[in-house]
């Protein structure tokens, strides 16, 4: 059966299926991967809002941005998007040019940052070709108000523990930061938080490693891309085009 016939539910409940199953293995036996289907995106955003929620992401980090693209030939155009969160790179630049070997691979191909150990130098940032990280300044967004909510003030849940919002020493002000797929739902047996409120059913997740997957079928898909292949990065975040 086609994905098209099938019902979204029955999608999210392959997928729910799929990682149930991948938290059963070692690791290592897994790989996280995503794809996003660019036909079904429709630049609703919902994915961005969902992340800055889910991740208590403060003013000037986006994890995953929907970039707008205009092809054709005027007046024959259209417009696409791109939903971008971090490639999770098989060969990532980000992690060679970290000189506190804070951002590092996992087993599972989760591309983590150690906020204990990083500097804040940007190297990574800027050894990105994707743009898929961002730095932390420590603004509010109730800077320049009267007062700053609490609910402003509360830790982050990243890692699987709380990052309290305070300069330097255990915390993601002054560091880099970026996406790692909502790890610490998937760990919990939850999907990431972009796919489970992407309203065009176009983000899919799961273990590419498990030939029985939705996630190991679509990324065998003849419609298939990964963005900028020339830079030799293999990027695990996939497209349908």
């Amino acid at each position: 059966m086609a994905l098209i016939d099938i019902e979204p539910h029955e999608i999210r409940q392959r997928m729910m299926d799929d990682l149930q199953r991948a938290l059963k293995k070692p690791m290592q036996e897994r790989h996280w991967a995503m794809v996003i289907d660019q036909d079904k995106c429709v630049g609703c955003t919902a994915c961005t809002t969902s992340c800055v929620a889910e991740n208590h992401l403060p003013p000037g980090v986006v994890y995953r941005p929907v970039i707008e693209e205009e092809i054709g030939t005027y007046p024959n155009v259209r417009k696409t998007f791109l939903p971008r969160p971090c490639m999770q790179c098989e060969d990532p630049p980000c992690v060679k040019v970290c000189p506190a070997s804070a951002t590092w691979k996992r087993a599972d191909g989760i591309i983590e940052i150690d906020y204990d150990k990083c500097i804040g130098c940007r190297y990574c940032i800027a050894a990105c070709p994707y743009a898929a990280r961002t730095f932390d300044k420590g603004y509010f967004y109730s800077d320049g108000t009267p007062f700053i909510p609490q609910y402003e003030r509360s830790p982050n849940f990243e890692y699987g523990e709380e990052w309290p919002r305070k300069n330097r020493d255990s915390s993601p002000v002054g560091n880099a930061r970026k996406c790692t797929y909502c790890i610490h739902r998937v760990e919990k047996g939850i999907l990431p938080a972009c796919v489970t409120t992407c309203i065009g059913d176009a983000t899919y997740f799961g273990d590419a490693k498990d030939p029985e997957s939705l996630i190991a079928e679509l990324l065998g898909s003849p419609r298939l891309r990964r963005l900028k292949e020339e830079e030799g990065t293999s990027p695990t975040t996939a497209y349908l085009v």
